[in-house]
């Protein structure tokens, strides 16, 4: 019999406190949901602007990577333009060693030609005298 009238006197303990009302619900979700609204708005407002600010640097990374292609390019075309002047400094340098080698022949030919001349000239005087 206790059993039984502990029994009964919890289901009317549960009876007595009470079910939740629809309108008590609907006070306590209510706040909430507006809450909840506000901060669903807030995040999509981020969302569309962070997807703008993404577009904007892809839009910057395109320009990064053109201007970045043309420097590359502007360096190559700079490298080999170096080769080429390097290329034509070598045969300059080789020319000018042979333009040197070529102005020593000229002054050794020069030198024995005046040689030959002083010698001719004394070879004349002599005959002269006799």
């Amino acid at each position: 019999m206790k059993k039984m009238a502990l029994l009964i006197g919890s289901v009317a303990f549960l009876f007595a406190s009470g079910c939740a009302t629809k309108e008590y619900v609907k006070s306590q979700v209510d706040p909430l949901s507006d809450r909840l609204g506000r901060i669903e708005s807030r995040i999509g407002a981020l969302e569309s602007k962070l997807a703008q600010e993404q577009a904007k640097e892809a839009e910057l990374s395109k320009a990064d990577r053109a201007a970045l292609q043309e420097a590359t390019d502007a360096a190559k075309k700079a490298a080999d333009e170096a080769k080429k002047a390097e290329a034509e400094a070598m045969r300059a340098g080789g020319d000018a060693t042979k333009a040197e080698a070529a102005a020593k022949r000229a002054e050794e030919a020069a030198n024995r030609a005046e040689q030959a001349a002083a010698k001719s000239e004394k070879i004349f005087r002599l005959e002269q005298k006799k």
